[in-house]
């Protein structure tokens, strides 16, 4: 039986979580249907939009996203401390982007007097939005709602457009999280929809390539994607906040790792690329299998032996889930 998905989320052990969302009806999210002979490609598009819209409301950023045919993969970053000093008002200016609120609410925003026993209240329903906002439950709920409603207005019809739960899985570490984003970011590569990475529609690593090819100083936090998690170079001591890795070395990385995904291309790993898996403790073989099969070599967690441990005693787990997998993956 599936646990509950705060059993499953712990800031304290990770920022980062992979969660990915699946159509459940025959037509497809986005593409054409092959059936009816009609073209959903522009679904892409929305969805992208929406993905990108969702962190200017939410203290959840978006490290890397793909949207394909049926279904679509986002890494997110839960910033807590962002949430947690948002005031008030801030609060209430960003919960009414996404619903109407409440009375109390409309009331304080338009300024209007309020009684002491009404602000007491109104607290109440602020801390509780300030929970959900950084919540990747309340975000992917938002994110999948507004692509339902708009997809079923366009064909006509109602009912679940979704599968019933998104998928989640806790990335625990820095290689944990460098693989799952190349997976993310190759999705396109495996499926056969594009050849390179900076040529693949709809995803973060195009974002960030054609911004990266804009600028004599690409891995500068302030020359990235301004929608996307910027990359905030190899981890140091009073790090900003961001991928601790360089924006070159992970499109280096992803490039050559895409060129090995595909059967009628191969090519050894560069000098560059193999530094970087040796610090995350990765040979080239593990990184092949992780960034072509990630969602089977690890469940619920993804990272090493130490870190779904040290995740698991958090959580008050009474043994650690997915345990071999990690072992094989990443050990």
């Amino acid at each position: 039986m599936p646990k509950p998905r705060k059993q499953q989320v712990s800031v304290e052990a990770t920022p980062y979580y992979h969660c990915v969302s699946r159509c459940v009806r025959r037509a497809f999210l986005c593409g054409p249907d092959h059936i009816s002979g009609e073209s959903y490609e522009h679904r892409r598009g929305w969805l992208e939009a929406k993905i990108l819209e969702l962190p200017d409301i939410f203290s959840i950023q978006v490290a890397a996203y793909a949207v394909m045919s049926n279904h679509y993969h986002v890494v997110l970053h839960i910033d807590s401390d962002m949430a947690k000093n948002w005031t008030n008002q801030e609060v209430i200016e960003r919960w009414h982007k996404l619903f109407k609120g409440n009375p109390l609410s409309q009331k304080f925003e338009r300024k209007e007097t309020m009684a002491q026993s009404e602000l007491a209240r109104l607290n109440i329903y602020v801390e509780e939005w300030r929970s959900r906002l950084m919540d990747i439950s309340w975000f992917m709920r938002v994110l999948n709602e507004a692509i339902a409603r708009e997809a079923n207005a366009e064909d006509g019809c109602t009912g679940r457009f979704w599968e019933g739960r998104f998928k989640s899985q806790a990335l625990l570490d820095e290689a944990a999280l460098a693989a799952c984003m190349a997976y993310v970011d190759l999705n396109p590569i495996r499926a056969g929809m594009a050849k390179t990475p900076e040529s693949s529609d709809h995803t973060s690593t195009k974002k960030r390539a054609i911004k990266a090819q804009q600028t004599q100083q690409p891995n500068r936090i302030n020359q990235q994607p301004e929608q996307l998690l910027p990359f905030a170079g190899n981890p140091k001591q009073d790090m900003p906040t961001g991928i601790p890795m360089r924006l070159t070395d992970y499109l280096e990385l992803v490039d050559w790792t895409g060129r090995i995904l595909r059967s009628d291309k191969r090519g050894a790993i560069p000098a560059n690329s193999a530094a970087i898996l040796n610090r995350l403790g990765i040979d080239d073989s593990q990184w092949l299998t992780m960034t072509a099969q990630f969602e089977h070599c690890f469940k619920t967690f993804a990272g090493s032996e130490i870190s779904l441990r040290s995740a698991c005693d958090q959580l008050n787990y009474q043994r650690p889930t997915g345990l071999s997998r990690c072992k094989a993956a990443i050990g």
